[in-house]
């Protein structure tokens, strides 16, 4: 039969999975690689299960250590934000802020906001996760963050919201291969012989608005990596869809973009944060200059 697992073991097979093997892991632990591997040997015991693929360089989980990795990332992390929440609530000047976020609103949003909130709190570090927007929200739901950026539907039961300002989609082109008459604009109906990259969260709104301009659309591409897809569009892939902020990642004097009009299409970015726990101090400080930064008053 098994027995119960403590916390010690759970960070110690939690650092052997993330670093990728058992020497580094037990360099991040400060422990002796001999001692940490007889320590996953005594776990196994325990479990009475094999957690790891034995004769690879790099560890390899079994299914079952797979299945003990997903449920101790949930673990430690509402055992971490519980210290945090006890720890941090004094004057919020010293402490860490996790964060999850979306490619295509954290570039825009945190390097501005960090750099301004740094000049005021600058013993406060930061740990910034990024992911897709449901993967974000596991994360808050978790604790392993205490905010998300998103750009996702949000149940606001369950969370306290900041819906920052709307922002409209642009079509980003290189400036050797244009389409549209406008040099500023472009309607969805100019589109019809392009390549398209689409990012997954508007795909299905996109289609919509095509469908109903009476053309199917040729998208190539789904993706969410505005990076990526950039450089696609440098290279004559096609042109692609993203927020008007991601615009200032054209630093490339190859790329332009246009509005998309007739119908216009916008997108809002979502801060979010568990209703049902206290955020540390450091968090609150962060959420009111992000408030105070991005959120107009009506």
């Amino acid at each position: 039969m098994g027995q119960d697992i403590g916390i010690k073991d759970m960070r110690a097979f939690f650092a052997i999975v993330e670093e990728g093997n058992i020497s580094h892991a037990a360099q991040r632990l400060d422990v002796a690689q001999p001692a940490l591997s007889r320590q996953m040997k005594r776990l196994e015991e325990k479990l009475n299960v094999k957690l790891f693929e034995r004769g690879s360089r790099r560890i390899r989980l079994t299914d079952a250590g797979r299945v003990l990795y997903g449920r101790i990332e949930n673990i430690l992390g509402m055992v971490d934000g519980t210290v945090r929440e006890i720890t941090e609530i004094g004057t919020g000047t010293k402490g860490s802020i996790r964060i999850g976020t979306i490619t295509t609103s954290g570039a825009m949003i945190l390097p501005d906001l960090i750099s301004e909130f740094h000049k005021t709190y600058p013993n406060i570090t930061f740990e910034i996760w990024e992911a897709e927007g449901a993967r974000i929200l596991e994360l808050l739901d978790s604790h392993l963050i205490e905010v998300a950026i998103t750009r996702t539907q949000v149940d606001n039961l369950a969370y306290q919201l900041l819906v920052l300002p709307n922002e409209p989609l642009v079509i980003v082109m290189n400036k050797n291969n244009p389409c549209g008459k406008s040099n500023d604009v472009i309607k969805l109906k100019e589109l019809k012989k392009q390549s398209l990259i689409i990012p997954l969260r508007w795909k299905s709104i996109f289609e919509t608005n095509c469908k109903k301009a009476n053309f199917e659309p040729n998208i190539i591409c789904v993706s969410d990596s505005v990076v990526q897809d950039l450089m696609m569009v440098k290279k004559n892939l096609g042109v692609a869809l993203i927020p008007i902020s991601s615009s200032e990642l054209l630093t490339d004097g190859d790329l332009i973009y246009k509005k998309i009009v007739d119908p216009e299409m916008k997108t809002h970015t979502v801060i979010s944060w568990l209703k049902n726990q206290t955020l540390s101090t450091a968090c609150s400080h962060f959420i009111n200059m992000l408030k105070k930064m991005y959120v107009k008053e009506n």
